[in-house]
């Protein structure tokens, strides 16, 4: 097991009339244990709020190894 941390963003579309909305972290840093770079992704995918499941294009999910 090796220890990570991932964030999970999300990044509204532009509008033409409005004004560029600002990117928000849905789910703040978060240090995990884990056995790969996939199950990171994984668990991390698990915790975006249900009210962007039907935005998955604009979220993102960044981890890295600590």
């Amino acid at each position: 097991m090796k220890l990570y941390e991932y964030a999970v963003i999300y990044h509204p579309k532009k509008k033409k009339d409005e004004e560029a909305a600002k990117s928000e972290v849905l789910v703040p840093v978060t240090t995990i244990l884990a056995a790969d770079e996939k199950e990171v992704a994984i668990r991390a995918a698990r915790a975006i709020p249900a009210e962007y499941a039907e935005k998955l294009d604009q979220v993102e999910i960044a981890f890295r190894p600590f």
